[in-house]
Formats: C-alpha cells, structure tokens, sequence
C-alpha cells in the first residue's frame, strides 16, 4: 500500500513506498492519489507505449538478425563482441521460455492440460 504526505491545504504533496513520518497509508486506487499520480507524470502511459512498441521491435530486430544469418548474408561474427553476447544470452533465455512453455503450457493455450481446465503445474 503506498503512503501519502498532505501539504497544509490537505493536498497530496508526496507519494511514498513505505512509511513515512506524517504519512498515511492509502489504498493503490484512490481516486485522489490516481488522479495526484495522472497530473504529476503526464505521460506515464505513453511512455509505457513507448516501452511496449521498443520491446516488440526489438524481438523483430532479433528475428531479421536470425534471418540474415540463415540466409547468409551476414555472419554471426561479423557482430562485435558485445552484441554476440547479447544475441546468444537472448536465445539461451527464449529456449529457456519455450523448455517451460512445453511443459506446463503457455498461458494462451489454456493451461498445463491444454483445454483450459488445469489444475496448475501439477
């Protein structure tokens, strides 16, 4: 639950994580503390957007890498160092995804049974 600190006309001045001295402890969707939230970080959700659509690029990027390489018009060592680092720790993460994925399903196919009705991992 976060906290709030009033300034002396009773409006919220701050918004903290825990709490404070003066503080008081509020519920995650108060309106007052939303509405605080909205017109102290305006662009809270486009930024959010942006995060999302950066994200999604870069899974895109990943794949026309994969792509060049298969084709190859590009060699895998052609890349810096750095960025086949990075390539290869992506890959051993999504073969890590799709290894647990298998087993217990992912979340759009419905379940560890695969009809919607599972009990869990188990």
């Amino acid at each position: 639950m976060p906290f709030i600190v009033r300034d002396p006309e009773g409006n919220i001045a701050g918004v903290y994580n825990q709490a404070v001295e003066g503080g008081e402890e509020v519920d995650a969707e108060n309106a007052e503390l939303v509405a605080f939230l909205r017109n102290t970080v305006p662009n809270a959700e486009a930024a959010g957007e942006w995060v999302s659509s950066d994200l999604a690029l870069a899974r895109v990027m990943e794949d026309l890498v994969d792509i060049l390489i298969e084709k190859n018009l590009i060699n895998f060592t052609d890349f810096p160092d750095g960025a086949q680092k990075k390539l290869l720790e992506r890959r051993g993460l999504r073969k890590e995804f799709a290894y647990v994925a298998d087993l217990f399903g992912a979340p759009e196919d419905g379940g560890a049974d695969g009809n919607g009705e599972g009990e869990g991992f188990l």
